[in-house]
């Protein structure tokens, strides 16, 4: 059964470990509620995967969550006092590692294979994948950490409603019920 649905949805946060799909999930909901996305990392990876300086990366945090109605991803902690602050709802995609794993490996050999640019220029190559503070070593440095630490986290913010999905499917069901829920939701039209 998909988690409940918070309605309405404005200010939306798509939390979870590296890979776990949170921009694939702000994207769709985002075009869902016809709202505008961000994701974090955009403004934290500038051009060499050099890192943004604190100031602007909250300045970016800032402006971007001052808006009336937005879904933002990731889980930076330096602007997390702005933006969750300013959520009204939070979707925390809580999957297993090894799903998030394959999730992951899956995703940076095709990133690689095909030469996507990430953010600013930033490519992923086997020097990103392989180094000892690459894709894969943040993953089984930070998942399970992260875990733990989310449900005291999120708890800080009691103003929040949370919806926390475990698996893909589970994820996939809900947004359909969200969709769904919305259609069922509209105002009839009119008849003339």
């Amino acid at each position: 059964m998909p988690a409940p649905l918070p309605l309405p949805l404005h200010c939306v946060l798509v939390i979870g470990t590296t890979g776990s799909g949170k921009t694939t999930l702000a994207r769709q909901l985002a075009a869902h509620l016809n709202v505008p996305h961000a994701e974090q990392d955009a403004w934290n990876h500038l051009p060499n995967w050099q890192e943004a300086p604190l100031a602007e990366f909250r300045a970016q945090v800032e402006r971007f969550t001052a808006q009336e109605a937005w879904v933002m991803d990731g889980n930076y902690s330096k602007a997390q006092d702005i933006g969750w602050a300013r959520a009204d709802s939070v979707v925390w995609l809580d999957y297993s590692g090894w799903v998030v794993f394959w999730q992951l490996l899956r995703r940076t050999l095709r990133r690689m294979a095909s030469g996507e640019e990430l953010w600013n220029g930033n490519r992923e190559d086997w020097r990103t994948l392989l180094k000892k503070d690459g894709i894969l070593a943040w993953f089984f440095r930070t998942h399970w950490r992260n875990r733990r630490r989310m449900p005291p986290k999120i708890a800080t913010y009691p103003h929040l409603q949370v919806v926390r999905l475990s698996s893909p499917s589970e994820c996939e069901r809900w947004l359909r019920a969200l969709k769904d829920e919305s259609v069922s939701q509209a105002p009839a039209s009119p008849l003339s």
